[in-house]
């Protein structure tokens, strides 16, 4: 039951948050140790609502890829 996730920059790189800085890599990896436990199907749609609740009113400013694969 490992997980492999693979992803762009653009996840992490997205602004927003109440000063409206960078995600930043260090917060995206902890986000996806909190939900690894979920489906996969669960996963995606956290990831989502994460990502849209964190850019709130701000446009997205880099494609974000994410793969999660189950071993």
């Amino acid at each position: 039951n490992d997980l492999v996730y693979i992803f762009s920059d653009g996840y992490a790189d997205q602004f927003g948050g109440e000063l409206g800085k960078k995600l930043m890599t260090k917060n995206f990896k902890e986000l996806l140790i909190n939900i690894h436990e979920q489906s996969m199907d669960q996963q995606c749609e956290s990831l989502d609502v994460y990502i849209h609740q964190w850019m709130g009113e701000l446009e997205q400013v880099d494609d974000m890829m994410v793969i999660g694969i189950k071993i």
